[in-house]
């Protein structure tokens, strides 16, 4: 048998650089297991466009592919300068006007695109521009103007990025504007979609509402780059589905300092909780302009991996990268190494007690199989993923196959750790007889032989969300037959 395949899944964002023909399909080749289409850039149809072609290549090349479609958000913003850029100098007086009339921006001021602004900053306030690149300090507010002090030289152009240092701007997450993307994130059929700047749960109910109402099933994702968000961490977690360590903003909001020990967090507080988490931002940042990693790089992304993480993502290394298909194989490749480094060892004290539901307890129960009995894998027949989510927050030796005839699902299924989604049409099977068909299929395929064990869990009454009650301890036996050794 082959070594397990790479448990951790990556994400790679799409843009002109995936565009030309036969690059998307590499991408998947090469390892990608979800795209994320950044609805910051370009119109809606282009990103229609690039969900199209993301599911004929799927196609083409074999795989379970997700979408994910993330919102711009509330991202503030200046505006544009007359000469396009400025160079400011340490101790000179810079205003930012909160106007829709502010003229074109000088060397002396440039408009901003939140009006509020003004009321949310006081003097002694240190606003930080094109991600901490430039940093003002806040004299006076005066009206619509805001008076400032430029603490370090810096070129500053149009449409940069501003942030308060240590959070507390006040716009809501999702703008008029996300809420008209979430309607063309349903209508191109996104597995995902991404809320930006998310500061509480509250957020994240608005936005599950407004795609429920739109007619999306979409798995719902937190985007934590806020130091409100760190402050609500535990609420926004729960009312997510998956929650994303957005290290850009965060890092500028909170400080480079802070940041490691704040992703430790976040990944943790996640699985906790069991919820899926993506490490995300400039985890192969040169990779750009260069066809190889630095050393830097490869350690942070398998920290991210040892951490626990489910997923790493590429953001302009593959969307705007000279080498966006170096990039996943590298990635693809570091994944590897880490997970060989990874501890394996479950710590059962830790889990959950006083389990409700009984697929959670089943899963808890397999993956404790898992570890003391030894299995080749675990084989999870489930119709909406629940059940391989909650073996997924197991981390584990065994892979992970999970069954299941609907599309959505294993799409979702595709950003979780240890999982491998596998379509599979239950319907009409008694669950003993189900058992024996994925077992064979598995062994068919070469992923089983014969002596090897498994742990099978399903639901008595199939086809059905949220009915896994079984589990089967079984053995291959001869031709890919499954033979039953207990059953709980």
């Amino acid at each position: 048998m082959s070594a397990n395949p790479r448990r951790t899944k990556i994400l790679a964002t799409l843009g002109p650089a995936t565009d030309p023909p036969g690059v998307l399909d590499a991408l998947l080749t090469a390892g990608v297991d979800v795209v994320r289409l950044n609805f910051s850039h370009g119109d809606p149809s282009s990103q229609v466009a690039r969900a199209t072609a993301v599911r004929e290549a799927a196609q083409r090349v074999g795989v379970e592919v997700g979408i994910l479609a993330d919102l711009p958000g509330p991202k503030i913003r200046i505006e544009r300068f007359a000469e396009g850029r400025v160079l400011l100098k340490a101790g000179d007086r810079f205003d930012l006007v909160a106007s829709t009339d502010a003229p074109p921006g000088s060397l002396r001021e440039v408009g901003v695109s939140y009006l509020g602004l003004p009321n949310d900053v006081k003097p002694g306030d240190v606003l930080l521009l094109d991600d901490g690149l430039l940093q003002l300090r806040v004299d006076a507010v005066e009206g619509q103007r805001i008076v400032n002090t430029v603490l370090n030289d810096g070129v500053l152009s149009d449409r940069k990025g501003l942030n308060k240092q240590g959070g507390g701007l006040s716009l809501g997450a999702l703008t008029e504007r996300d809420k008209e993307l979430i309607a063309v994130a349903a209508e191109l059929g996104a597995d995902f979609i991404a809320v930006s700047f998310c500061r509480n749960a509250a957020d994240m109910n608005e936005a599950r509402r407004i795609a429920r109402a739109a007619g999306s099933d979409a798995a719902l994702v937190s985007k934590i780059e806020r130091a409100e968000a760190i402050e609500n961490l535990a609420e926004i977690v729960e009312a997510s589905d998956v929650v994303m360590v957005a290290r850009g903003d965060l890092g500028v909001e909170i400080g480079d300092a802070e940041l490691p020990g704040l992703q430790k967090k976040i990944i943790r507080e996640s699985l906790a909780r069991n919820r899926v988490v993506i490490t995300a931002t400039q985890m192969l940042q040169s990779m750009v302009d260069s066809p190889i990693p630095t050393r830097a790089e490869v350690l942070d992304v398998a920290n991210a991996v040892i951490d626990g993480t489910d997923a790493v993502m590429l953001s302009q290394e593959s969307a705007a990268g000279r080498y966006p298909i170096k990039a996943v194989e590298a990635m693809a490749r570091i994944c590897l190494g880490a997970e060989r480094q990874f501890d394996h060892d479950t710590d059962f004290e830790a889990a959950p007690r006083n389990l409700e539901r009984a697929d959670q307890a089943i899963a808890m129960a397999a993956m404790f199989l898992s570890e003391h009995i030894g299995v080749r894998a675990i084989v999870a027949l489930t119709e909406s993923g629940g059940t391989a989510r909650f073996l997924s927050r197991f981390r584990s030796n065994s892979p992970i196959y999970a069954f299941s005839r609907h599309p959505g699902a294993r799409r979702r299924m595709a950003l979780m750790r240890d999982v491998y989604p596998i379509d599979f049409d239950s319907r009409g099977l008694a669950s003993r007889d189900a058992a024996r068909s994925a077992v064979k299929q598995l062994f068919d395929t070469g992923k089983l032989a014969i002596e090897e064990r498994v742990i099978f869990t399903s639901g008595d009454t199939m086809e059905q969300h949220g009915a896994t009650n079984t589990l089967r301890l079984l053995q291959v036996g001869a031709g890919g037959s499954a033979e039953g050794l207990g059953e709980l």
